[in-house]
């Protein structure tokens, strides 16, 4: 019986440990990723602002991509995902409290370096069908050299794409008037 105990209490113990520390690191991963989160420090909230006129938010499907689509690796790659997720915020925290000014954020410069990181997986986790584009002959034979590119001649989606999110508009850049009214 007492060698069962020391395991079976150090077993216990784990689980009494473990869960709370798991349920609150979810709930804290859960919170941090929503777009009025990421909003919430003021560098951030001309991004929000203007992905919100994007047709990553205004389209005819009613999808919404928001930043952690884009700006982090797809989920399913757990170890990079959660790294790349800390490496941001811990960037963010440290923009929010370096800076003298909301003026001091460069969003121009923050852009550009976040157009050169994203790798078409980024893109390709939701464009999926990007091949079958009917009446749009260059659209498709564009896209096929993404998807199959030839030795040096590879292309990213952000060098076609480049202005499809996070431009100051004045207007929502597509909308409808039913889908805007569930929002």
């Amino acid at each position: 019986m007492k060698k069962f105990l020391k395991p079976t209490l150090l077993i216990v113990f784990g689980i009494v440990i473990g869960f709370p520390i798991f349920s609150m690191t979810y709930y804290t991963m859960v919170r941090t990723s929503t777009p009025q989160f990421c909003a919430s420090c003021h560098e951030i909230q001309w991004a929000y602002d203007t992905w919100k006129t994007s047709t990553h938010v205004n389209n005819l499907q009613g999808f919404v991509a928001d930043c952690m689509d884009c700006h982090l690796p797809a989920p399913h790659d757990t170890v990079n995902f959660f790294y790349m997720k800390t490496v941001h915020g811990i960037k963010d925290v440290v923009a929010h409290f370096m800076m003298d000014s909301p003026d001091d954020y460069d969003h121009g410069e923050n852009r550009r370096k976040a157009y050169a990181s994203f790798k078409n997986d980024q893109c390709l986790k939701c464009h999926r069908n990007i091949q079958y584009i009917p009446n749009k002959r260059g659209a498709m034979l564009a896209h096929k050299q993404v998807l199959y590119p030839m030795a040096g001649m590879e292309k990213r989606c952000v060098e076609c794409h480049y202005d499809l999110v996070h431009n100051n508009r004045k207007i929502y850049d597509y909308h409808r008037l039913d889908l805007i009214a569930k929002r």
